[in-house]
């Protein structure tokens, strides 16, 4: 399968802005499911330094400046992505209980479990508690296999929380999420992220697109898709299992992936320091169109 995304990202500040130095996550990752075949980026004003390099989780970023005065700043990133079909892995990995996973990260053997065992400690965003780790353990009984357990976590989130855009900003703590079982995508995932580590195991939050399809006979309107969220847990021997929250799905081939962290703080796909400008507005329209 292959898309081509369109990402414009607009700043209107209330007051000039004078200079504007800026960290972009906005190119597609490339892995075994995924390779970005080509990508631009475009800022107005334009900027008069660029340069990239690839951050601690291995995620191609760019790092750019704008020194021109400007009361607006657009990013649009346009690229072409091919998806290798995922095939979900519940049905190979029914006997790897989760306590097993578990005791390998917390004595690593070799570079890949030592890697993986930096994601199972809190972050920012993941903080859990008693009460968020009992409901993880719901679905992580004794003896359960990893990936049945992950699947019963997702579904219990999909059916027991609210999608609801206007509860929560990205401060909100998990233990809120938890609370009032309302948020978006990033809220899910960070749940999920904090019932994960809760337990012992390795989970990585992943950013990205999901192809949206509008009801039969209706056109699909531009910029109608968002970035997305959802979050993989680490499976020894398998390598990173993805997993869908808000959608109750294992993602196959309608996920791209731009970028992957501890949590949401690790991988905004924008952000950077300005001098003057003001309070601003954000806007985010996104595109993504399979290529025929």
């Amino acid at each position: 399968m292959k898309y081509q995304i369109k990402h414009v990202t607009t700043y209107k500040y209330s007051d000039k802005v004078t200079l504007s130095q800026n960290h972009a996550r906005l190119i597609p990752q490339n892995n075994e499911n995924q390779k970005c075949l080509n990508y631009r980026i475009e800022i107005s004003p334009p900027a008069d330094f660029e340069a990239e390099y690839n951050d601690h989780f291995s995620n191609q970023v760019m790092v750019f400046e704008v020194p021109t005065l400007h009361d607006e700043m657009i990013v649009t990133a346009i690229s072409e992505v091919e998806i290798t079909y995922r095939q979900p892995q519940a049905l190979f990995l029914q006997q790897l209980s989760w306590e097993s996973v578990r005791d390998q990260l917390r004595n690593p053997q070799n570079e890949q479990q030592i890697l993986a065992s930096e994601f199972s400690i809190p972050s920012l965003h993941t903080e859990y508690n008693e009460d968020i780790r009992n409901y993880a353990l719901l679905s992580f009984t004794p003896d359960r296999a990893i990936v049945e357990a992950c699947l019963d976590l997702m579904a219990r989130i999909f059916h027991e929380f609210q999608f609801d855009p206007n509860f929560t900003t990205i401060s909100t703590p998990v233990s809120e999420i938890f609370k009032h079982k309302r948020g978006v995508c990033q809220d899910f995932s960070h749940f999920a992220l904090a019932c994960i580590r809760s337990v012992g195991l390795a989970a990585r939050y992943m950013s990205g697109y999901i192809e949206t399809i509008p009801p039969e006979g209706q056109v699909k309107l531009a910029g109608a898709d968002a970035t997305h969220a959802w979050f993989s847990v680490y499976v020894p021997g398998s390598g990173w299992l993805e997993f869908d929250p808000t959608n109750n799905i294992q993602p196959s081939d309608q996920h791209v992936t731009l970028a992957s962290g501890r949590d949401f703080a690790d991988i905004t796909p924008l952000k950077g320091v300005m001098f003057g400008g003001g309070s601003h507005q954000l806007n985010v329209e996104v595109d993504m169109n399979r290529i025929i």
